[in-house]
């Protein structure tokens, strides 16, 4: 079963002049001319793919090219302006961690208030509240202030919540560098169980070894547009090389410039 089928999707936004006004009263003075878009723009144009039960998908490509575009669309924070796009089960984004964490709060209550936001149950929540913290390696601190934890151990906390969720469709947007090395060792294996028990998981990333690694299939997007998508080491290899060849063109360039 497919969770995530997307047919010919787009995604166009509003232009606006640089001078916009910003306030209320400048609109006023200058007009409301000035609030209207000077252009629309597609950050997405024509993308197709699925992804099946127990599978995952990377999504690579430059920036601005529309990956994250694409995962709001799946997400439900946007909807597609052309296209159809179709998600079936419990969506889970680890796109910003710890989003919702009060500095104030000990770690024990951002658990608890982090987990309800996220979709469980306060019952929920603590029955898994032990295997949360230890997950997070955060036990000796659980009831300090957060403003006390470091900026790794917040993410730890925060990845640990979403990671003991039960999603049928999860989105990550660059979160598997959390951690040290054995902490990210740690996520991967637990996507891996969600993968196992039929989750669809999308991957994006700027980690190229983290893709090829973890994923099925690999999505290529360029300006919004589809360049490839197929089996993940290939078309890692491809964007590699196509990287490689406009850095050479680039360099070429400037030595004929300088020359």
């Amino acid at each position: 079963m497919n969770r995530i089928e997307a047919h010919a999707v787009g995604k166009r936004y509003a232009r606006f002049a640089i001078q916009r006004p910003r306030k209320v009263k400048e609109a006023l003075f200058r007009g409301m001319g000035g609030l209207r878009p000077v252009d629309t723009f597609w950050a997405l144009r024509q993308v197709s793919v699925e992804v099946a039960a127990g599978k995952m998908l990377g999504v690579i490509g430059t920036n601005g090219s529309g990956k994250s575009t694409l995962l709001k669309l799946i997400g439900g924070l946007s909807r597609p302006d052309e296209g159809t796009l179709v998600v079936r089960g419990r969506v889970v984004g680890l796109l910003e961690l710890g989003t919702g964490f009060h500095p104030d709060l000990t770690g024990r209550e951002n658990v608890f208030i982090n987990g309800v936001v996220t979709g469980l149950t306060r019952r929920e929540v603590s029955e898994q509240f032990d295997s949360i913290v230890a997950f997070a390696g955060v036990e000796a601190f659980v009831d300090s202030p957060l403003r006390t934890y470091s900026s790794g151990m917040r993410m730890r906390l925060g990845f640990a919540v979403m990671a003991h969720t039960r999603p049928e469709v999860l989105l990550i947007d660059e979160v598997l560098a959390v951690g040290d090395l054995a902490f990210q060792k740690k996520c991967v294996a637990r996507i891996a169980t969600f993968k196992a028990d039929g989750c669809a998981v999308v991957l994006v990333s700027h980690n190229l070894e983290a893709v090829t690694e973890t994923c099925d299939e690999v999505l290529w997007l360029q300006h919004g547009n589809v360049v490839a998508r197929g089996p993940a080491e290939p078309t890692v290899t491809s964007y590699r090389q196509a990287n490689e060849d406009d850095d050479a063109d680039e360099t070429g360039a400037h030595d004929d410039d300088g020359g």
